[in-house]
């Protein structure tokens, strides 16, 4: 039980996807700048990443290992994570219609955003177990989507503030996520 614990304090805080890993960052910059847009998209990664997690690992222990087919892993997990993408995509649209367009063009490009693939990897990689593959893929997914809401709160606050023009949206944007970055940097040690 120690283990899962470090594991997913781990996954969130010390290697966190987005902070430490910088993996994810166009939607962590594209979400970002409403709060009610940033716990959507952090909600809908979750779901993502989750499940895309658990399926690649059983895709990749049960079929492409075992027929030694593990090359074609970016394939397989790019069809699993594409699939898991329309249905998050069409529950929101029929479900939650201004969530589906706040989201606007950043819904789909989880498709291809490198946080959930990476994190499929990754538990490839370490050679999880299936609680560890769901443990990591979760923590991995909170954790961007820790990132994410901080991002989006503070990025709130400085555009109620005065920035020289030269550093106005997207600059600092990318500022504001590196001081984040190096907050994030003083749990290093913790595991």
């Amino acid at each position: 039980m120690g283990d899962i614990i470090v594991l997913a304090i781990s996954c969130i805080f010390v290697n966190n996807i987005l902070l430490a890993q910088f993996l994810g960052n166009c939607p962590f910059l594209g979400t970002s700048k409403k709060m009610e847009t940033a716990v959507g998209m952090a909600m809908a990664v979750v779901f993502v990443m989750v499940m895309a997690g658990l399926i690649t690992w059983l895709v990749d222990n049960y079929i492409l290992t075992r027929l030694g087919l593990e090359y074609l892993r970016t394939i397989a997990f790019i069809l699993v994570i594409a699939s898991l993408v329309q249905f998050v995509e069409m529950f929101l649209k029929k479900s939650i219609p201004a969530l589906y367009a706040g989201l606007g063009i950043f819904l789909p490009l989880i498709t291809t955003n490198c946080a959930v693939m990476g994190a499929c990897l990754i538990n490839i990689k370490e050679e999880y177990n299936f609680l560890n593959t769901l443990v990591s893929s979760f923590s991995y997914a909170v954790g961007f989507g820790l990132a994410l809401i901080l991002f989006a709160g503070v990025r709130e606050r400085v555009i109620l503030g005065r920035v020289p023009k030269p550093l106005q949206d997207t600059s600092i944007g990318l500022v504001t996520a590196g001081l984040i970055a190096l907050a994030f940097m003083g749990f290093k040690g913790m595991v």
